[in-house]
């Protein structure tokens, strides 16, 4: 499966465009919409929204990548959509050690999908982002269930 319309326009609303450099609510550097930079990556001059959307593109495959690999049953496009942005958002280690994914891969779709709502931390500190960002998630989560496939 790939990322809907619907689940890319969420992730780029919920990250924001920035053209420099930022710390994000953990204190990693950030730039374009929510892309971490390591290593030697370096924008002096800031970022075109072209080339954030480049970058956007390979982070939202490889956290596409992350959900197939991890996710045993079968997904609705709404339920794919939330989990790659989950991991987007969170990293697919984050994922893998989840209850939320402990219960979607015993078939508890609803159970997982209440999971999502407690990820609305920054550390010790809840975010009234993240709050409205895990929202948006449990939204998406429960639209188009009647499309459930395998997400490989």
């Amino acid at each position: 499966m790939e990322m809907s319309q619907q689940g890319l326009d969420l992730l780029k609303k919920s990250e924001g465009f920035k053209e420099r450099i930022y710390m994000d609510a953990n204190g990693f550097p950030t730039i374009g919409y929510g892309h971490r930079v390591t290593g030697a990556a370096a924008w002096p001059d800031g970022i075109t929204e072209p080339e954030a959307a480049r970058l956007l593109a390979g982070d939202v495959g490889e956290a596409e990548q992350a959900v197939a690999r991890l996710v045993r049953v079968p997904l609705s496009q709404g339920q794919f959509d939330a989990l790659v942005d989950f991991c987007y958002n969170l990293g697919a280690k984050r994922l893998a050690a989840s209850t939320l994914l402990a219960e979607l891969n015993r078939g508890r779709y609803n159970a997982a999908a209440e999971q999502l709502l407690l990820w609305d931390y920054a550390g010790a500190r809840e975010l009234a982002g993240l709050r409205t960002r895990r929202e948006a998630e449990f939204h998406l989560w429960h639209s188009n269930q009647q499309e459930a496939q395998p997400a490989a």
